[in-house]
């Protein structure tokens, strides 16, 4: 039963985005339809799977001695993250029935769309490190042809161009380690990867770790790669919402949790796996402090949480990540879709245009205000949990100095988000031009997303005993559901944690009074809104690789015959290396 599940989890957004495609936009009400029906149907289909948990593979296909078998493991990291991209992913097409009605190219983004859903299933799912690194660069070209969506403006080509470029760099890192395992062991199944990790020799597996390491932070933006991410929100609001909670910048923290046990021991890794974490916890805290669009700002939260989740992995708290991968998957696409219906509503993105809006969409006030709550981690709501959680791991298992730096992000949080949904929703109406309600399908998604928010938590116990029993390689001991509940309330961590939340909101309320250090604080500020220094950075990586890749072109003459060559003359020199070695 499991492998025809995970056949269809995959299969039929693949198929979806076929069927979108061949309909034609001349259809678009029918495009409209099936992007939902195969998407939801996807969804179900990953939900009905989760209980079908286990460290076997379900699915092998044989395709000869070079790739050996292609193996699908639906264990509980692979089925848990399948059934996040589907779910919200389903969620983010149903809120593109009113988000994209009219748009042009309709049949173009669904494909787009579901195709990325199908790909992220089978990256979640993937027993084999080739058939991993296939999927992670189906994700990567989606994630590009998404963002630059809307091709006739400058600025979605530029940021599609950003993101395949920068997170090709970590992508080389997974391929590499890749073709390390192959060559020491001739066999590419992560199972066989993981029992056999203590027998490469120490250069070999701290070449895969610290590759791996740049993949997941190439891929989850994490500092120093982080500038494709912010640059990512020229995409259409939806696909915004795929890639933060849903999809493509989870990867790299599931990448990390995955081959945790392999790792761990390679020298200086945990503590480089640490230092990422907190910067990008740190580092874009501070960012989204400053910014004004409202993409954006949510842009740097989704880095920073993705910190806190690397973090987590660092001070071996891989439950503790996953958990707060699940809480920010459901809490960030309530926000990025909730954003995108007051986006939609008044046209802009700049928070200094809105104010007052509470009064025209309160049901999207009232759905944002619940996401930002649990973003900032109060109580009662999916964040706090989790985040709580990551910061209990980090106390107990990790450098005191680490666990300060985590705190003041946590604060930091606070104080941006307090911001922001005041600027949105409150004081006096800034903007001029009328204001519309948002459409069924927008408060559909984002109802049931809210729903999630303030119940998700109440998986934990279950979540826990899937990963401990699938992950053979990992010695999980997840906590029972009340064990958990109850250490995270009496934990004196947890009110030191909340003190310092309770600090950043009231730096918000008493903003006019704090003038003076906010004055002092300038040059700070002034830096972060130049990305300290990494946007410059990037973007000279950026602008280096597409000029070598210009200069390539020569070599592309359009002729069949010198290209024909070309692929023999390859091919003549691997058999000949591979006949030399043998």
């Amino acid at each position: 039963m499991a492998d025809w599940l995970i056949g269809l989890t995959i299969g039929l957004p693949w198929i979806g985005a076929l069927a979108v495609w061949l309909a034609g936009d001349r259809r678009a009400e029918m495009q409209h339809r099936l992007a939902v029906v195969f998407s939801v149907a996807a969804g179900a289909a990953a939900l009905l799977l989760l209980p079908s948990y286990g460290d076997a593979p379900a699915l092998s296909i044989e395709v000869g001695s070079v790739f050996g078998t292609l193996t699908f493991v639906p264990d509980g990291l692979g089925v848990f993250l399948a059934a996040v991209a589907t779910v919200v992913g389903s969620l983010a097409v149903i809120f593109s029935v009113d988000y994209m009605r009219g748009e042009a190219s309709l049949g173009r983004y669904y494909a787009l769309v579901l195709l990325f859903i199908g790909a992220m299933v089978g990256l979640a799912l993937s027993g084999s490190l080739f058939l991993l690194f296939v999927f992670w660069e189906i994700t990567a070209l989606c994630s590009y042809a998404l963002i630059a969506f809307y091709n006739d403006d400058p600025k979605a080509v530029a940021g599609g161009l950003r993101a395949l470029i920068i997170t090709q760099f970590g992508g080389l890192g997974l391929l590499a380690g890749a073709l390390i395992a192959y060559a020491y062991f001739g066999d590419t199944q992560i199972s066989t990867f993981l029992a056999r990790a203590d027998t490469l020799p120490e250069s070999m597996l701290a070449l895969m770790a610290f590759g791996a390491l740049a993949a997941a932070a190439a891929k989850s933006a994490q500092v120093p790669f982080h500038t494709w991410l912010p640059g990512a929100m020229e995409a259409p609001t939806p696909v915004s919402a795929l890639i933060h909670a849903a999809t493509m910048v989870n990867a790299g923290v599931y990448l990390l949790a995955r081959f945790y046990p392999a790792f761990e021991g390679v020298a200086g890794w945990t503590t480089a796996v640490i230092l990422v974490g907190l910067l990008s916890a740190f580092l874009a805290a501070l960012m989204a402090l400053v910014a004004i669009d409202l993409k954006r700002v949510l842009a740097y939260s989704t880095i920073s949480q993705l910190g806190y989740m690397v973090y987590a992995v660092g001070v071996g708290g891989v439950f503790a990540s996953q958990f707060h991968l699940l809480s920010h998957a459901v809490f960030k696409a309530l926000l990025f879709l909730a954003a995108g219906a007051v986006i939609h509503s008044v046209g802009t993105r700049d928070m200094r245009q809105m104010g007052g809006l509470r009064r025209e969409l309160p049901f999207i006030r009232t759905v944002f205000v619940i996401g930002a709550l649990a973003l900032a981690g109060l109580p009662l709501l999916n964040g706090f949990w989790s985040k709580e959680l990551v910061l209990e791991d980090g106390l107990h298992h990790g450098p005191v100095w680490a666990y300060a730096g985590m705190l003041l992000a946590a604060g930091i949080t606070a104080l941006y988000t307090f911001r922001m949904v005041w600027l949105v929703f409150y004081g006096e109406r800034r903007g001029a031009g009328h204001v519309h309600a948002p459409g069924l399908a927008m408060k559909l998604a984002t109802g049931i997303l809210a729903a999630g928010t303030l119940t998700s938590w109440l998986l934990a116990g279950g979540f826990g005993k899937m990963l401990a029993e699938s992950l053979p390689f990992h010695d999980l001991h997840a906590p029972a559901a009340l064990d958990l509940y109850e250490t995270i309330v009496t934990a004196p961590a947890t009110y030191l944690a909340l003190a310092v939340i309770a600090l950043g909101l009231a730096a918000w309320w008493w903003r006019d009074r704090l003038a003076g250090a906010r004055d002092a604080l300038a040059p700070l500020a002034r830096a972060a809104e130049a990305d300290f220094g990494f946007e410059a950075l990037n973007r000279r990586i950026v602008t280096a690789t597409a000029a070598a890749a210009e200069s390539l072109r020569a070599t592309q003459t359009g002729l069949l015959n010198w290209n024909v060559l070309g692929i023999v003359g390859g091919l003549v020199i691997v058999l000949a290396v591979l006949a030399l070695g043998a």
